[in-house]
């Protein structure tokens, strides 16, 4: 295997139907214009709340890699 460097980015992604939709959301988005993703981890999951208290976004923090290609 020859050797290889990653770039990680910070992505955070979200959706008004689940943590799991907010992370593939933010993957999706990353892919169109980031080659070779590799991994994803997610870092944090929150969510938005209106004043009454009722869910309106959950959000997902994620550093994704994607294989560096140097000059």
């Amino acid at each position: 295997m020859p050797d290889s460097v990653y770039k990680v980015i910070e992505l955070i992604g979200t959706s008004n139907d689940s943590w799991e939709k907010a992370a593939a959301n933010a993957v999706e988005q990353a892919a169109q214009s980031l080659r070779d993703l590799r991994i994803a981890e997610v870092v944090k999951l929150d969510m938005q709340l209106d004043a009454k208290g009722k869910v309106e976004a959950y959000r997902v923090k994620l550093n994704v890699s994607f294989k560096f290609e140097g000059s």
